[in-house]
């Protein structure tokens, strides 16, 4: 039931971001800019894909020359949409990671403008723009790296028969949601000092909220516009999961400034990350 509760948290965080942006219209137009701009490339891109699937199948398929042309033709007309439903994937789940990377600015101000709705923001690690930029990038491959790792053995069992068409989608959107969860989690934990190894952890000892978090956001992503419609409000859910779940280091009011505490140290009073705040409420945001 624990494990059901937190995946849940994890969907709530969400939904507490989708209502942060719905009371602030104007940021949320604010985070849409960038969203829209890495969408329209992202679809001139995949129409490219869509129209040269059956010659990437082709060239991907000299085997099948010498089979007879119906079966030729249906195992080819299966690798093309093989094709294009990697690319979707691939898209989907490299969306947040570029449009983070090139909105960076628009979004460590909304990510901002969140924290301080709940109170002080955490400003003992910032680091310039033409620090952050390459770091981002730096650690958006990384994760790409290690979500490959898992998504291209998914993508060559999806071929095989039910398992393909039934447990392999389920763990593909579980794979999917949580490196999107690591993605949209690092702009929050990078405020508090938390290296890419550390967020990792974090995220690890909260797997079920990090799941319920991503996958519902994959989910919407994969609907037309839906990844940007829903971008801001992922950014600000990812914020406020961050600060009351994941690794609140906020001093409580009239505790003091900040501190300066080596990076994932839990300050006093603070919640340690993977443990639930004490009856389980959370701070509401004003």
């Amino acid at each position: 039931m624990g494990v059901i509760r937190s995946f849940k948290d994890g969907i709530g965080f969400f939904l507490q971001g989708l209502r942060w942006v719905a009371r602030h219209p104007r940021w949320w137009l604010f985070g849409l800019v960038p969203a829209l701009i890495v969408f329209v490339l992202y679809a001139v891109g995949l129409y490219f894909l869509g129209v040269n699937a059956g010659g990437m199948a082709e060239w991907a398929t000299p085997f099948a020359d010498g089979w007879s042309e119906a079966a030729r033709s249906a195992f080819r007309f299966l690798v093309g949409v093989a094709f294009l439903g990697a690319g979707l994937v691939l898209a989907v789940v490299t969306f947040a990671a570029v449009t983070l990377v090139l909105g960076e600015p628009f979004y460590e101000k909304l990510s901002e403008k969140v924290e301080e709705s709940y109170g002080e923001v955490p400003r003992d690690h910032e680091v310039p723009l033409w620090r952050s930029i390459p770091r981002s990038i730096k650690d958006s491959l990384v994760t790409l790296g290690y979500l490959l790792l898992f998504t291209i053995p998914l993508f060559f069992l999806g071929f095989v028969p039910v398992i393909g068409q039934t447990v392999v989608p389920v763990l593909g959107a579980m794979v999917s949601g949580f490196f999107l969860t690591v993605e949209l989690t690092a702009l929050a934990m990078e405020r508090r000092g938390l290296a890419r190894k550390n967020r990792f952890a974090v995220l690890r000892a909260n797997r079920a909220s990090a799941l319920g978090f991503g996958v519902l956001v994959f989910l919407l992503f994969l609907i037309p516009l839906g990844a940007v419609i829903a971008m801001p409000a992922a950014v600000a859910g990812a914020a406020i999961m961050v600060r009351t779940r994941l690794a609140p280091a906020v001093a409580p009011s009239g505790a003091g400034q900040f501190g300066h505490l080596p990076p994932g140290t839990v300050r006093p009073g603070a919640v340690p990350p993977g443990q639930f705040p004490s009856g389980g409420a959370f701070p509401q945001g004003r």
